[in-house]
C-alpha cells in the first residue's frame, strides 16, 4: 500500500515546488494538500494555492488560525500597523541585531506544523512535506525555518503521533535557487504561484520575498513568470 502525503501549501514557490516533489515520489492519487489562512493582509497566496491545486488536481484542505495571531503586531498581518519593509532580509538583519524581521510571525510553522499533524493524522497520511529552506532561516530571519527547528518538530510529531506521522523538509538545505532548479525539472507552473507580501495586480518586486524570488529565477538564467 503507498504512503500518504500532505503537502503545507502556500502558493509559493517552495510549497509548490514541494508539492510537485510530493506527487513525482508518492503519485497524485496519494497526495493532499493542506493550506492555511492566518490573517494575512491579503488573500493572493491562498487564491494561488487554490488554482496550483485545481491545475495538479489535488485535493485541498483549509484552515483558518487568524485568532492564534490576533496579539501580533507583525507587519504581514491585516491588523498590524507595520509596513512591509522594501529591502532584502540581509538588510534587514542588520539594522535588527540578529532578531527576526518584521514579517516574522510569531512561532507560525510551528503552529501550522502541529495542525498539519492533526489533519494528516485524521486523513491516514504518514508524512507531511514542508517546504522550509536554509535562505528564510539563514541569520535568524525565520528561525521556524531553520534545520534545527524543522528537526525539533519532526522528533515531537513522531513522537506526539506515536511514529504514524513524520515531516520531510526535502529544501532545509537548500537555497531558492535550487529550489527554482528543481521546480523547472518538474516543469511546476510557477506563473500560478504568489510570492509577495503585498496584495497587488502584480509583485511588488521590493519585498524581500519578491527580491529572493527574482534572484531565484535570475540565478537559473529564467526571468520570474509573475514579474512578466
Amino acid at each position: 500500500m503507498s504512503e500518504k502525503a500532505m503537502v503545507l501549501c502556500s502558493g509559493g514557490v517552495d510549497s509548490t515546488t514541494c508539492l510537485a516533489l510530493a506527487i513525482e515520489k508518492h503519485g497524485k492519487e496519494n497526495v493532499c494538500a493542506l493550506s492555511i489562512y492566518y490573517g494575512q493582509k491579503h488573500v493572493k497566496e491562498i487564491q494561488a494555492a487554490k488554482a496550483v491545486l485545481e491545475y495538479y488536481g489535488i485535493e485541498g484542505t483549509s484552515l483558518d488560525l487568524t485568532p492564534v495571531f490576533a496579539y501580533s503586531d507583525c507587519s504581514l498581518l491585516s491588523h498590524s500597523t507595520e509596513d512591509i519593509p522594501e529591502e532584502s532580509y540581509a538588510e534587514q538583519l542588520a539594522q535588527r541585531g540578529g532578531k527576526p524581521v518584521t514579517t516574522y510571525v510569531p512561532f507560525r510553522n510551528g503552529l501550522f506544523l502541529s495542525a498539519a499533524a492533526s489533519v494528516a493524522l485524521s486523513k491516514n497520511c504518514s508524512v507531511i512535506y514542508y517546504g522550509a529552506h536554509h535562505d528564510d532561516a539563514a541569520g535568524n530571519a525565520y528561525p521556524d525555518c531553520s534545520e534545527e527547528f524543522v528537526n525539533a518538530m519532526n522528533h515531537s510529531i513522531v513522537l506526539g503521533s506515536g511514529g504514524d506521522v513524520r515531516i520531510d523538509a526535502p529544501f532545509v538545505r537548500w537555497n531558492k535557487a535550487q529550489i527554482v532548479a528543481e521546480g523547472l525539472r518538474l516543469h511546476v507552473p510557477y506563473e500560478l504561484t504568489w510570492s509577495c507580501y503585498e496584495g497587488g495586480d502584480k509583485p511588488c518586486g521590493k519585498c524581500g520575498t519578491c527580491l529572493d524570488r527574482i534572484r531565484a529565477f535570475e540565478a537559473n538564467g529564467v526571468t520570474d513568470p509573475a514579474m512578466r
